[in-house]
Order: structure tokens, then sequence, then C-alpha cells
């Protein structure tokens, strides 16, 4: 059994990973601000002997002895990430540090949760690890661009300078069970829509592509990385490498639910990338991982999930946040590192 920190524990994939760690044995430390994450997401798991809750905002710095940490904490979808692009930005520099910073005091692994963002609207397909991406600096996207793009500078700088154990992992487009309802992501939005008869919007003609990837999937992809050899610092990239065009989603969503919802076209936001498929052939040769659920199984479980969730009016995902929802600090700091 391991002592495993896992910052944004509350969140989608914070709730799948701390419920994936429990199940096989792991004492799980779940730390979130509660900025997008929720208590009811991890509701089953508080009276756990082996799960703790810390409310703290990682962008203060922590103290907490752990042999592995996955800094999962970010807003990550553009609605909650643009309402506070100041806090989404420090949220994933100073996060780094602090994580990293921990790592090194307890002789820690740290794994940084990045994103296919990093590679922007891109000129390379599939985009594989080496390519350095095309990302506007100074758009409105790029707090959580430039902000998981800088949080990997940090981790490899940490490594090569102080010899910390980083491992860092670019996910793609992920879906599932427990996604928030109004989260603004492609998925969520196409089911909850349909599910309400209520026109499904595609922003742009529909034709930009997506690769899905079902949680379940990513998570075990999160803990391969975490359980690999030293060398194997990455990034790696994990996603789901077939690809489909949001139109195609939108007719998959309408078509498992039965909905009468009409598409409904709006304009392409800015900076919103044309393509995205991974390369996972780095994740297929040293963690013997790829995915395994089809989109229509993926679909259809978490459709159920919110067809469950809406039939039994389960409370609307939080709105998007203020500053005076981050709740103070369950553990005193040591000092600003």
């Amino acid at each position: 059994m391991a002592r495993v920190l896992v910052t944004g524990g509350a969140g989608f994939l914070g709730r799948h990973l701390c419920e994936r760690l429990l199940t096989s044995g792991h004492e799980v430390l779940c730390l979130d601000n509660f900025l997008t994450g929720t208590r009811e997401n991890i509701a089953a798991f508080t009276n756990r002997p082996h799960f703790t809750l810390i409310q703290h905002d990682v962008c203060r710095p922590f103290d907490i002895e752990a042999e592995q940490i996955y800094n999962l904490a970010c807003p990550a979808s553009p609605v909650r990430y643009q309402h506070d692009a100041l806090h989404t930005t420090r949220t994933s520099v100073l996060g780094a540090i602090h994580a990293l910073e921990v790592g090194l005091r307890y002789g820690a692994k740290v794994l940084q949760a990045s994103t296919s963002e990093v590679y922007g609207d891109p000129s390379q397909h599939p985009q594989q690890e080496d390519y350095w991406g095309h990302v506007n600096p100074v758009g409105t996207r790029a707090c959580y661009d430039e902000g998981k793009r800088c949080a990997e500078t940090l981790f490899f700088d940490y490594h090569r300078q102080h010899g910390a154990r980083v491992k860092v992992v670019r996910i793609f487009n992920t879906y599932g069970p427990f996604m928030q309802q109004d989260d603004g992501r492609v998925v969520s939005n196409f089911i909850v829509q349909a599910l309400r008869n209520r026109p499904i919007t595609i922003y742009g003609t529909g034709e930009q592509t997506r690769s899905f990837c079902y949680v379940d999937d990513l998570i075990d992809g999160l803990v391969r990385m975490m359980e690999s050899g030293e060398a194997i610092t990455g990034p790696v990239n994990l996603g789901n490498p077939v690809e489909f065009s949001v139109a195609e989603l939108a007719e998959r969503v309408r078509d498992i639910i039965g909905s009468r919802s009409r598409i409904s076209y709006r304009p392409l936001p800015s900076d919103d990338p044309r393509q995205r498929r991974p390369d996972i052939g780095k994740a297929r040769r040293h963690l013997g991982w790829e995915p395994q659920t089809p989109l229509q199984q993926g679909l259809e479980r978490t459709i159920a999930w919110f067809q469950h969730c809406l039939n039994k009016r389960c409370r609307r995902a939080v709105k998007p946040p203020t500053r005076a929802r981050v709740a103070a600090s369950a553990v005193p700091p040591r000092g600003y590192l």
C-alpha cells in the first residue's frame, strides 16, 4: 500500500483516480479547493478508513508526506478556466512548484497531468510528443495552454536541476460519468442537450475533429505511468487515436438517446483547434497501454449516468466560481517556497 496524494481529487478525473487507487488498496489523500470539483463526487469515499479529504488551494504551499503525487489540480474546460484566467495560470504554475517541492522533500514520484492543449491548433497530425505546438500566447485560452506548458517546463527543470522524480502525461479529450452537466465540454454539452430535446450546439462547421477517450482507460494510463520505471519521465500522450468529427459525435449522441434535438450552429470560438488526435506510440511501447473502450460503448455508459442524474434531479454542477468561494486551507503552509 502506498500513500498517494491526488491534487484536484474531487474533480472529474480526480474522483475516478481516487476510486481506482482505493480499490487497489492504497491510502489516498484527496486535496481540493472545490473551485470546480464537488463534495458529491467523493461522497462515496469519505467514510473509508484509507481516504482523507484535505481542503486546500494548490496556489498556496502545502506540506503533505506521500510516496506518490498526482498533480491534477486545474480547471480543465474552457468555461471554467477562462472564468478566472489569472487563477488558472497560478494553479498550473504555482501548483506545479508546490507539488514538486513536496516531492523533493519526501522523495515522492510526482505526475503532472498536462494536456493536449499544449499542441494548440496543431500543424502536425496526429500529434507526437516531440511536436512543440502552435499556441497563441496572448489569446483567451492561453491561461490554460501556456500555464500547462510552463508546468511541463518546471517539471523537467526540477528533474534536471534537483533530481526530482517526475512523470508527465498529456491528456486528450476524456469523457465519462461524473462529468459536470454545464462544464462546457463537447460530450457533456451534447448529451445534456439531447436528453432535454434542446438544440445541440455545434461551434463552427462541425468538421473539426477530436478523439475521445473513456475515463476508465485514461485512469489506467495514469496509473501505469506512475508505476513505470524511473527512466520513463515523458511527456507521454494519453488519449484515443480514433478520430471523429464534432458533427459525427453529435449524431452519435442523438441516435443513442433517440432525441428530437435539432443541430444549431454557432460561430467558432477563437483559437479552437481544427484537428486533435494523439500519436500513442510511446504509451504503447513504454506502458503497454492503449484504450479499450469503443466510443459507442463509452457514450452509452456516460449517457446512462447523465440520464440517471437528471431523473434524480441531481444538484446541478457548480456555477462559474468566484474567488470568494475558495475556502480557507485545512493545511497550514510552511512558508512560501
